[in-house]
C-alpha cells in the first residue's frame, strides 16, 4: 500500500492523517470540480460520481458543497436545503426523512491544538451519523464524532458538540437539551 493509499484509508477510518498527501489532494480536486458543474448547472442534476450514494429519493437543494462526496449517505426521502456543507473526510450518514434547513454545515476534520503539527497537515476526521426523521434546523453546525438520534430535532443556529438522544429537542451554542418529545 502507497504511503497516500495509507492516509486515504487513515482520513475514512478515523486515525490520523496527512491532508497535504499529494493523492487525497487529487481526489478532493477532482470532487470539488464536480461539486461546481452541479451548482454551475441550470439541470440540478447530481453526478453520481459526486454522490455514490444518495438514494434516488434524496433531495439535495443546489447550491450545496462538499469535501470528496464519496463518503455521503443519503437515505431514502431525505431533503437537503440549500447552502450546506457537507465537509466529508470520513463518513456522513443523513438517515431515512431527515430534513436539513438551509446553511447547515457538517465538518467531519479534526485539527491537533499544537500548532506545528496542524501547519504539517496532521488531521483526523470523524464520522457523523444522524438517524431517521431527524430535524435539522437553518444555519445549525454539526461537529466531528456526532451522532443524532432518531426523530431529534436541533434548533436553528445550534452548535452541536455532544450527540443527542433521540426523540429530544436541542438548540443553543453549545446546543443543549430543551425538551423530550413523544
Amino acid at each position: 500500500m502507497t504511503e497516500s493509499a495509507d492516509n486515504y484509508q487513515k482520513m475514512i477510518s478515523g486515525q490520523e492523517y496527512n491532508c497535504l498527501d499529494g493523492e487525497i489532494a487529487e481526489l478532493r480536486s477532482r470532487q470539488q470540480r464536480l461539486n461546481r458543474q452541479v451548482n454551475q448547472s441550470l439541470e440540478a442534476v447530481i453526478a453520481p460520481e459526486l454522490l455514490p450514494h444518495k438514494s434516488p429519493s434524496a433531495i439535495v437543494s443546489l447550491p450545496f458543497y462538499v469535501s470528496y462526496g464519496l463518503h455521503i449517505h443519503l437515505a431514502e426521502q431525505v431533503f437537503i436545503n440549500s447552502n450546506v456543507t457537507l465537509q466529508d473526510n470520513a463518513p456522513i450518514y443523513i438517515g431515512k426523512q431527515t430534513m436539513i434547513g438551509p446553511n447547515v454545515q457538517f465538518y467531519t476534520s479534526d485539527h491537533p491544538l499544537d500548532a506545528g503539527r496542524r501547519v504539517q497537515g496532521m488531521e483526523t476526521a470523524k464520522e457523523i451519523r444522524l438517524g431517521k426523521r431527524v430535524w435539522v434546523g437553518g444555519g445549525a453546525v454539526i461537529l466531528p464524532g456526532i451522532t443524532i438520534g432518531d426523530e431529534a430535532v436541533i434548533g436553528a443556529g445550534s452548535v452541536v458538540t455532544k450527540d443527542v438522544a433521540a426523540k429530544t429537542v436541542v438548540a443553543g451554542n453549545p446546543a443543549k437539551l430543551i425538551k423530550t418529545v413523544q
